[in-house]
């Protein structure tokens, strides 16, 4: 898929050093994710490919900017609510990416048979991301109070966020 000059693509093993150089200030900020600071790249890239979900990144003139991950969010009575996380090269903010990734998972989840989709876990600091899941149509449906421990702010609040798919136009 390709919106607004940004190619998103399946991920292979040879994109893994382009995911990790993204994955891993983002991690080690330690601002956004629960994943620990100090994770090494053999078992980040094992969690960003695990299944259930598919990885995917994002590519600006032939460079990978960005990437993905879509899949089911709870298996069995939750298996048709997707989640997906993302990350974009800092280098590559404010160019469309984040907004290319979220549309692109949204029309992959509606795809794969996917009827919502639900952001289990939004740190609420993280307002850039917090007003684009916004602007592409989830709600905040959940608080969390103090859930996520940031290591500038001390303890914050974590949305859960839930976009229903079913009548969707793909357009965040």
């Amino acid at each position: 898929m390709t919106a607004g000059g940004v190619n998103i693509r399946p991920a292979t093993p040879a994109d893994h050093e382009a995911i990790w150089s993204i994955l891993k200030p983002v991690y080690r900020a330690g601002e956004t994710y629960c994943i620990p600071r100090d994770i090494d790249r053999e078992a980040a890239l094992a969690d960003w490919f695990a299944a259930p979900f598919t990885a995917f990144v994002a590519e600006v003139d032939g460079r990978i900017v960005g990437t993905s991950h879509i899949g089911a969010n709870r298996p069995g009575g939750g298996s048709h609510v997707a989640n997906a996380s993302f990350a974009t090269d800092p280098a590559a903010r404010g160019r469309g990416v984040a907004r290319a990734l979220v549309t692109h998972a949204k029309i992959w989840a509606r795809g794969a048979g996917f009827r919502a989709m639900q952001f289990n876990f939004v740190v609420s600091t993280n307002e850039d991301a917090v007003h684009l899941w916004q602007k592409a149509g989830f709600a905040i449906v959940g608080r969390l109070p103090a859930a996520f421990l940031h290591p500038r702010l001390g303890p914050v609040d974590a949305l859960v966020m839930f976009h229903d798919l079913t009548g969707d136009s793909h357009e965040p």
